[in-house]
């Protein structure tokens, strides 16, 4: 029985769209890496216009006091927000963090890093709209997977604002945490609307015996790994802060100015080789190419991840190096989450197509 069309073109857009969320997150590491986040002091615009300037007599002699100033006030008014909101400390932060009112150098190949990165974030705007549309024959067929689709656009417009406000509090740590967190969101609900809708359209599964525990492991999981990236995301602010002190240079002396989160981010490492370890060593003994598929990636991811950290920590954070860490620790979120997606349904399915006999 051939695949229906509509579900080959939500497959194919849904697919794009994920692939382009991975390429975002790694752009991003790479404007982070350079130095480049505030590389556009304001948003939507970049230096107040659609293309941004490639020379410095483009601009107003006092560009960075304006661009400074409407940073404050807009940051004014999103605290005044917060504290109505009930969110005081938040709102406190926003103008206690030391970057609040640094002022941004005009450095060319920074705005043009930044800017890619921002046209980079609007066409993944346009997947995630086709996918939304794709999605509407599931309205009948599987409501799930229309909501999923749709959500996932809401956020998209929600993960567009957070930017504008990442760069309004210029760089503040918890709304680069916040920003991140829900990139993550995004690809789970994604990945689970494209595996959800090839399945529910009798693609092969494996059905395999639910395994005492496994879904705990699974679920342990992708929850510190996400615990793993949001550390990752508070060792990058140190970095920042010390990188933008010395100018960008003098890299072999950074890593013995981080505190205390970046030794416990790099021992943490140690315990999720253990875990993935165990967990593709339980996954391989399920009779399923998939789970085995997932369980490789799994192992391979964790163990690039890892070296992508040695790297860093031990070569003096070579700049090529910190995007890579960035988005190999993504991908495995994703492909624990689909592991873990992958053998609830193999389980189902076990249950489903077992005699009663075999269930007792």
């Amino acid at each position: 029985m051939s695949t229906p069309s509509f579900v080959r073109r939500f497959r194919f857009w849904g697919i794009l769209t994920v692939v382009s969320v991975y390429v975002l997150i790694l752009v991003g590491g790479v404007v982070r890496s350079t130095g480049s986040g505030m590389g556009c002091p304001d948003w939507p615009k970049c230096f107040g216009s659609w293309i941004p300037p490639t020379h410095i007599s483009q601009l107003p002699a006092n560009y960075k006091e304006i661009y400074t100033a409407q940073r404050v006030a807009k940051n004014k008014k999103l605290a005044t927000r917060l504290e109505q909101m009930g969110f005081k400390q938040v709102a406190g932060d926003i103008f206690a963090h030391p970057t609040q009112y640094i002022e941004t150098d005009f450095n060319p190949v920074k705005t043009w890093i930044e800017y890619v990165n921002r046209l980079v974030g609007a066409l993944i705007g346009v997947f995630v709209f086709g996918t939304a549309v794709f999605a509407l024959p599931y309205w009948q067929r599987d409501k799930v997977v229309f909501w999923l689709a749709f959500g996932s656009f809401l956020l998209t417009g929600v993960q567009g604002w957070l930017g504008s406000l990442v760069v309004s509090t210029n760089l503040l740590p918890i709304m680069v945490t916040i920003h991140m967190g829900l990139a993550l969101l995004i690809v789970a609900m994604l990945l689970y609307a494209v595996d959800r809708s090839q399945h529910s359209a009798a693609v092969d599964v494996d059905a395999v015996r639910p395994v005492a525990g496994l879904t705990m492991v699974l679920g342990v999981a992708v929850l510190l790994t996400f615990v793993q990236i949001v550390l990752g995301t508070q060792v990058r602010e140190q970095i920042d802060l010390i990188a933008a002190a010395a100018n960008y240079v003098g890299r072999a002396g950074w890593v013995e100015q981080l505190g205390n989160i970046f030794k416990f981010h790099r021992s943490f490492s140690v315990v999720l080789l253990l875990l993935n370890g165990y967990l593709a060593y339980r996954l391989y003994s399920l009779p399923s190419r998939r789970l085995h598929g997932l369980a490789t990636a799994i192992l391979v991811l964790i163990g690039g991840e890892i070296l992508a950290g040695v790297v860093l920590a031990y070569l003096a954070f070579p700049a090529a190096v910190q995007p890579v860490h960035l988005t190999l620790a993504t991908l495995l979120f994703g492909a624990q989450f689909l592991a873990v997606v992958a053998y609830r349904r193999a389980t189902k399915l076990r249950r489903q197509v077992a005699t009663p006999a075999v269930v007792a």
